[in-house]
């Protein structure tokens, strides 16, 4: 491998490999976890306390009596809260289990005098006290936003949880009373009211003290939530964005995927010598870092092993999207983590370009047929742009977004015609119209940022609904022809997922295992953009580039996936507003978080 990455030995890459689970934290997790289920159905159903569990059901916390059964849920709902991050290793809940197992412990003696479950109880303390350096995770980047989340889902649960309470005593119940005053009961008995449900005996304030303790529950971990200190989500700084564009500015050249750093919603790790950066994102627990480190190659290992000690001290999960052979081959050999081949980048040699012959046919009749239409094309440098047509393209390229969420992360700057990136390139398509709508003659838009100084790569494609098929073919042919205007030789285009295997698989002599294989990704192709996307780049015969995923362990690819999928805006756990209550924003600096969609590259 070129670039002279300096090796090092087995000791220190075994230190710089990603936060494994260790055992303790993770058999406590799943502990709490057991006990938190058996805790919840002690508390709930009547007939468990009863059943062949009724030995390992007596020795948990509060398992009889009004109280025993609304303490039995409490502690069940809270230990099935801290179980995730006592796996993860966090120090916040191993705090707070070592405070709710003594008050568990306490419960059982002074209600029930059972002196097993309060032995119990301290034992699950002892691998908790004693293995207490294993706890030692920092805390995950938050906001206030998390509160509501924990009260609707909260709520929720409770909500569902509470029918069950209310419908698990039929033999104690007064009547038959429909859904709606079980749903009325559960609603009241959750603020503490009675509701128009009524039982015999000490039943009513069985379930009385435990929908009681299903909304104090809710109710304290949301005010929790909502009034501990805010530690949002780290974002790039001016200071950082400098030091960053430093480094691109003398090595660049070396990955299409380097100014993409510049995202101002991510944060950044330099390495000792700041010779080198790693810029990433924490979703879902997971760090996710985008394409090869920035600066010189000889400082990676240092940024490499700066990103693997934060991740280590927050527990979260390493990995890296879209990283190239070469980075692949230094994440790996550093760190110990493995790479997947994930897709491949089109990369156009300009010099090779050419809309003559047999290959370019298909492409070279949408594009007169496009012009022959009256459509005419303009490739400049954002700095050669006023501020009211800029201003303009920025309108358009937020209304033409085909989503209500914003999209991209690893392949998408997230802004347009922001005052430091006056290097990026944008190309649009005109055509007067006699009645010109809100943005005049302006039809399609493509914006190019840097890839060092002779290079550029595709950041996003829009266009009007309205306007002729073909505009992103269009503008890709102008912006290639207007090239070497700009110094520009090699022009990267589209991320293709998958696209061996979809090459591979429709060629005669492809295994059965290859073409099933094909055949899931086409049906995928449904509603991503897979298959569609690699013939889209397919037309304007590139080289392919191979691109990686890095990860620790294939139990990690799901929770990667699914945190990559969040970070590209393809799954969003937020309700986005309505986009006529949208307020639009200009992009230049001081404002620097108008994101925009990568639509091409993002799927």
């Amino acid at each position: 491998m070129s670039g002279g990455v300096p090796r090092r030995s087995s000791r220190v890459r075994s230190m710089l490999r990603g936060p494994r689970p260790e055992s303790v934290p993770v058999l406590v997790g799943r502990a709490c976890a057991l006990v938190g289920l058996l805790d919840v159905a002690a508390g709930v159903f009547p007939r468990f306390r009863h059943s062949r569990m009724h030995t390992l059901a007596e020795v948990l916390p509060g398992a009889f009596g009004p109280f025993a059964a609304a303490l039995s849920l409490s502690a069940g709902m809270l230990l099935l809260l801290l179980a995730h991050g006592l796996k993860r290793g966090k120090r916040r809940a191993w705090r707070a289990a070592v405070a709710l197992l003594p008050a568990g412990a306490i419960a059982q003696f002074s209600y029930r005098h059972s002196l097993l479950g309060a032995l119990l109880s301290a034992a699950l303390l002892v691998p908790l006290l004693r293995h207490r350096d294993q706890f030692a995770a920092l805390p995950d980047p938050r906001s206030r936003w998390r509160a509501l989340a924990n009260f609707v889902l909260m709520g929720a649960g409770s909500l569902v949880l509470g029918l069950v309470i209310v419908s698990v005593h039929p033999n104690r119940v007064v009547g038959d009373p429909s859904l709606a005053d079980r749903l009325t009961h559960v609603l009241y008995g959750l603020f503490g009211f009675e509701g128009p449900v009524d039982y015999q005996g000490d039943t009513s304030w069985t379930v009385a003290f435990s929908l009681g303790a299903l909304g104090l529950i809710t109710a304290v971990t949301t005010i929790y939530l909502a009034f501990r200190p805010e530690h949002p989500a780290a974002r790039l700084t001016e200071e950082d964005e400098a030091r960053l564009r430093a480094l691109l500015d003398k090595h660049g050249r070396r990955d299409s995927l380097g100014h993409f750093a510049l995202r101002r919603d991510k944060a950044v790790v330099f390495s000792p010598s700041g010779k080198a950066a790693v810029t990433y994102r924490v979703v879902s627990g997971v760090m996710l870092a985008s394409g090869d480190p920035i600066g010189d190659v000889e400082a990676w290992p240092g940024a490499i092993e700066r990103f693997m000690d934060e991740a280590r001290a927050h527990s979260w999960t390493p990995a890296v999207m879209g990283c190239s052979e070469t980075g692949g081959e230094v994440w790996t050999r550093e760190t110990g983590l493995d790479a997947l081949e994930l897709g491949d980048e089109a990369v156009v040699d300009v010099a090779d370009f050419s809309l003559a012959g047999r290959a370019m046919r298909n492409v070279r009749q949408m594009v007169k047929r496009i012009e022959r239409a009256g459509y005419e094309t303009r490739v400049r440098r954002v700095r050669d742009l006023g501020e009211a047509e800029l201003e303009r393209i920025r309108q358009a390229a937020e209304d033409w977004r085909g989503t209500d969420t914003e999209r991209g992360f690893s392949m998408a700057l997230g802004r347009i015609g922001d005052l430091a990136d006056g290097d990026c390139l944008i190309a649009t398509a005109h055509k007067s119209d006699p009645e010109p709508g809100p943005y005049g003659d302006l039809k399609a838009i493509l914006h190019f940022v840097p890839w060092g100084t002779d290079g550029a790569s595709l950041d996003l494609m829009r266009r009007d609904r309205a306007a002729d098929p073909g505009m992103n073919e269009l503008l890709i042919v102008a912006a290639l022809q207007a090239a070497p205007r700009f110094g520009i030789t090699r022009v990267s285009l589209n991320f293709a997922m998958f696209r061996s295997a979809l090459a591979r698989g429709e060629k005669i002599g492809a295994g059965p295992v290859l073409r099933a294989w094909r055949g899931l990704l086409v049906f995928l192709s449904r509603w991503f953009q897979i298959e569609s996307l690699y013939k889209f780049n397919a037309k304007f015969q590139p080289r392919w580039e191979p691109r990686f995923v890095v990860y620790r362990a294939s139990a990690d690819l799901p929770r990667i996936g699914f945190a990559a999928m969040q970070a590209e805006g393809f799954v969003t756990l937020a309700l986005p507003l309505p986009r006529f209550l949208r307020r639009h924003r200009p992009a230049p600096r001081p404002c620097a978080h108008a994101l925009t969609e990568h639509d091409a590259r993002a799927a």
